[in-house]
């Protein structure tokens, strides 16, 4: 992460003022451009939690704070204000207006700094708008360029298919891993999932490449055990909130392979085999995956290891 500098440029003359330009007016400009110092960009620092209310921070912080698949998935959320180039963030509050008695909406120029202080007025500057709400006295930032409704929008889809992987992941290590290979410390599956399909309100179809590895802890290392590939597509039933698996349809092994993963995966069936042949890709997903089991678990683990191939650090 860069360090941000903020130079807060504040012009309480002319045209940024409102036609009366009076004392609760200057005191919103101060108030906006303190509150600068407060928009996320590649960090979300501590003390925003004192400048913010209360429902926006809670948003922010949970996002900050998700175990990530896809490290890239809400890059906008880490790049508010600047971009990952390497600029600086100069901050002028444009004006303020006061939409009823506890709510304001500021609008906020952001120049794109270079080091050497230079700019192009033509490219570098973005207008942005903070949205200000009076509680207990003090104006508080309450959203930005409306972001805490994507926050909420993305933690809600997060949070159902992260209850989706979890009904997945436990099929798999109690009715595959525990079965059909030879044992270990512990079973970590890699769930790849392709698309999910809804029936309706209470059954959905997660058609996916699906992993097991069982591993032996060694050390800081997790050495396989065993492993092998189960792609399919699983039917989940949904009743008072809990998700269960109604059936897994599983792709054939050897000569059937082919039609059997057509048959399955229908208009999927390319994305599916894309995945299921990029090894790189499923090596990125199992780092991730590791990752968050051995942070969730609390297990002193730095690496893993394939049997024959040389320890991969997490």
């Amino acid at each position: 992460m860069k360090t941000r500098h903020l130079i807060l440029l504040i012009s309480l003359t002319g045209s940024l003022c409102l036609s009366s330009c009076d004392d609760s007016n200057r005191t919103l400009q101060h108030r906006a451009a303190e509150l600068c110092n407060y928009i996320p960009d590649h960090e979300l620092l501590p003390a925003a939690k004192d400048y913010m209310t209360a429902d926006f921070y809670a948003a922010l912080d949970t996002m900050f704070n998700l175990d990530e698949w896809e490290p890239l998935a809400h890059e906008w959320l880490y790049y508010f204000v600047t971009g990952n180039g390497g600029s600086m963030a100069d901050f002028e509050v444009k004006e303020v207006h006061k939409t009823d008695a506890t709510h304001a909406l500021a609008t906020i120029l952001v120049r794109q700094m270079w080091e050497d202080g230079s700019f192009d007025p033509e490219t570098d500057i973005e207008e942005h708008l903070l949205y200000m709400e009076k509680q207990d006295g003090s104006w508080l930032m309450s959203d930005f360029d409306g972001r805490k409704q994507d926050c909420l929008n993305y933690i809600a889809n997060y949070r159902r298919e992260e209850a989706v992987r979890e009904t997945v992941n436990r099929y798999l290590k109690d009715n595959i891993a525990v079965h059909y290979y030879l044992q270990g410390d512990l079973s970590v599956p890699v769930t790849i999932i392709v698309t999910v399909e809804e029936d309706d309100s209470l059954h959905t179809r997660v058609y996916g490449d699906y992993w097991v590895f069982n591993y032996r802890i060694a050390g800081d290392t997790l050495k396989t055990v065993s492993g092998g590939s189960h792609p399919g597509c699983f039917l989940l039933s949904a009743e008072n909130g809990e998700l269960s698996i109604n059936g897994f349809e599983q792709v054939a092994d050897g000569a059937r392979f082919t039609s059997s993963a057509k048959r399955i995966f229908g208009r999927h069936y390319d994305i599916f085999m894309n995945i299921n042949s990029n090894e790189n890709v499923r090596e990125a997903v199992r780092q991730d995956q590791l990752r968050i089991y051995i942070r969730r678990n609390n297990l002193s683990v730095r690496y893993y290891q394939d049997y024959g191939r040389p320890a991969v650090e997490l």
